[in-house]
């Protein structure tokens, strides 16, 4: 099933869905979900009975666990860390290839159809929409949504993942497109050829679109097909009765609508998945609502950032992992023995590989590699590559491995004048947004492979064997 209620009914099945009633829209729902975000074992909430609104619910936490990641993406509903990265390895390549295999089939019913709001008398608060941080501009619906454009050249359909705070009075709500995006890309098109910019919005939706759209796909695949991929069925869209862009039909709350380079609205500042408020108030696109459809007592998916942990930090973590390991291998590189963008660093800000070192320059060719692959690119900052002894996932063995491995002066290069973003906190205001990366070469020197000293830790067999023995003294 491609919708968020059939999602959530699984979810419960197996006990990862907490209800929360009562919970007030302005901060209070967003600090009980950040609360939550920092328990050993996070699990999805359903706020309902929101104060101050007699129906709409809003959902957090889809993402933020191995059982829910794997059954959102389709892998299996029983599997923990080691059984979900184990499962998606080879996947994102898999999924990139089939995409095309799954278009969109076009309906004409839906339940969310049965609310239907001509755009002149649309109120975007008549849903509970929260202010998540303290330090806010607004309140923010778009944060779980997705926002769908077309190339008008190719009519190539992209779905990204973009802030949006309601603006207007509720009549509008910007779109934060970040530059560089296919979706900044398809607007920026439409505004020099002088037209408005068509666009939908899903924010309630089965969380794969939140997965994809929060992801780098490849260019010109469909996020929507490449959900498809991920599910193994062709996912269900209407078509827009004023832009004609396709609606996820099993949508909860959608908007069609237009945007144009005269129409702007103050937006910001907004705690980002960087840890810190982005920026100040500045104008931004805001959307010429037509028309506004949703369910009865709808659900609006709801992925608040903020300072690691975050809502999608795990799930980011886990899908740009994959994708990276899976670029490095298909561009030829050979050794590669894993990759995992850190959670720490918001899964982009720093990602560490592990190689069997083959050639002399192997790892410096790695770590460079790594550094510009699409997958990677955006706002990366650290860049490490380690032995095949390293776990890469265990921020410890990393560090450890840049402490004894890592000459700064030779094995630290520093690559200047790449893709940034405004979101930065090291980012002076007005700047372009540029940021330098360090590739950090933490790999014995491979003229010293035989000779490096040997690691001071038993053997694993051992090891294993001396535990069994001996458990009740350890454990």
């Amino acid at each position: 099933m491609t919708d968020l209620r059939s999602w959530l009914a699984k979810v419960e099945s197996f006990g990862e869905l907490r209800h929360v009633r009562g919970a007030h829209w302005d901060t209070e729902l967003g600090a009980i979900a950040e609360l939550s975000y920092r328990t050993p074992e996070p699990k999805a909430l359903l706020f309902e009975d929101i104060d101050g609104y007699a129906s709409g619910r809003v959902l957090t936490g889809s993402t933020g666990s191995p059982r829910r990641l794997g059954h959102t993406l389709n892998l299996g509903d029983d599997l923990d860390d080691a059984a979900v990265v184990a499962a998606l390895r080879g996947k994102p390549s898999v999924w990139a290839a089939t995409a095309r295999d799954h278009p969109t089939e076009t309906v004409t019913g839906s339940p969310l159809l049965d609310n239907v709001v001509d755009g002149r008398d649309v109120n975007l608060l008549d849903l509970p929409v929260p202010r998540w941080h303290a330090e806010d501009g607004g309140r923010f619906i778009g944060t779980g949504c997705l926002v769908i454009t077309c190339d008008p050249e190719t009519g190539d359909v992209n779905g990204g993942c973009y802030r949006m705070e309601v603006v207007e009075d509720g009549r509008s709500a910007t779109v934060a497109a970040v530059p560089g995006k296919h979706g900044a890309q398809h607007i920026r098109r439409w505004f020099d050829r002088g037209e408005k910019a068509p666009v939908v919005v899903s924010f309630g939706h089965h969380p794969v679109l939140l997965v994809t759209g929060g992801t780098e796909v490849p260019t010109g695949i469909s996020e929507l097909e490449y959900a498809g991929a991920i599910l193994g069925e062709r996912l269900p869209v209407l078509t827009g009765e004023h832009t004609g862009l396709p609606i996820p039909a099993g949508s909860e709350v959608a908007i069609e609508g237009w945007l144009s380079p005269e129409h702007l609205a103050d937006e910001g500042p907004f705690g980002e998945w960087t840890g810190y408020y982005s920026g100040k108030r500045r104008p931004a696109p805001a959307l010429e609502i037509a028309k506004l459809y949703h369910r009865d007592d709808p659900i609006l998916l709801g992925a608040p950032p903020g300072k690691p942990p975050h809502d999608y930090s795990y799930m980011r973590t886990v899908m740009k992992s994959a994708m990276i390991e899976d670029a490095l291998t298909a561009a030829g590189v050979p050794g590669i023995r894993g990759a995992w963008a850190h959670e720490a660093g918001g899964g982009r800000l720093f990602v560490a590989v592990s190689v069997e070192t083959r050639y002399a320059g192997h790892s410096k060719q790695v770590g460079h590699l790594t550094a510009q692959l699409p997958a990677a690119a955006y706002m990366n900052r650290f860049v490490v590559v380690v032995d095949d002894d390293i776990d890469v996932a265990n921020l410890d063995e990393v560090v450890w491995a840049m402490s004894t491995r890592c000459d700064p002066v030779r094995d630290i290069d520093i690559v200047g004048g790449t893709w940034g973003s405004k979101l930065d906190p090291m980012l002076v205001d007005g700047a372009p947004p540029y940021n330098s990366r360090a590739v950090v070469d933490a790999t014995r020197p491979y003229e010293r492979r035989t000779t490096f000293p040997k690691v001071s830790t038993g053997d694993p067999a051992y090891l294993a064997a001396v535990l069994a023995k001996w458990s009740d003294a350890i454990t």
